[in-house]
């Protein structure tokens, strides 16, 4: 017996008609199967420089910031750690590509690229409440004038562990969450949009 079709389901794709279904000034929606792929390397080192021309765009340096080139976003996460979000459908291209940046640099000191696509989900938080919402449950300050479009944070949302940045024109803010958590995340999203009235 072999398998024809491999059918994909995101964590929260039954619940995209819900999500949907939310007060004035706030839409959420799942952005699912994002290419997520985590890269480590010595800042310090000569490998930075190569992944930086393979991607055509800045690693991070700067603690809790991120850099944007076209649809792609990276996250620092540490001083020798990264998070490359983009499209569904590049991982493979981008491993490719940061495989053989980094493979001169084997003896320079550790590197790696490891695929988290389906260890985590999305989800888009947008509209006027948008910061207002998240702040219910984070203990982090999510004004536009402190949270900058250019800021990222790992933390904790309802106890929830959470990757957590603007989105690039500052109208909503974006989740990265592991799929495990997805649905308490959703649930807990839903519930805190209550007090801002029906749909």
């Amino acid at each position: 017996m072999t398998v024809d079709q491999v059918f994909r389901t995101s964590p929260l794709g039954s619940r995209a008609e819900q999500l949907r279904a939310t007060p004035a000034g706030v839409q959420l929606a799942e952005a699912a199967f994002l290419t997520q792929l985590n890269l480590r390397l010595d800042a310090d080192g000569p490998a930075l420089s190569a992944v930086e021309g393979a991607l055509r765009q800045p690693l991070p340096v700067r603690p809790g910031t991120v850099s944007r080139g076209g649809d792609r976003t990276l996250l620092w996460l540490g001083p020798d750690e990264w998070l490359l979000v983009a499209p569904p459908g590049e991982r493979a291209d981008l491993q490719r590509a940061l495989r053989e940046a980094l493979t001169p640099f084997g003896a320079a000191g550790p590197s790696t690229v490891v695929d988290l696509s389906a260890h985590r989900t999305t989800i888009d938080v947008r509209g006027p409440l948008a910061r207002d919402l998240l702040a219910k449950g984070c203990s982090l300050d999510l004004h536009p004038s402190v949270f900058l479009p250019d800021r990222c944070a790992q933390v904790l949302l309802a106890r929830a562990p959470v990757l957590l940045h603007p989105h690039e024109d500052a109208a909503g803010l974006r989740l990265l969450v592991r799929s495990s958590y997805a649905g308490y995340v959703a649930d807990w999203l839903l519930d805190a949009c209550v007090e801002y009235g029906t749909p």
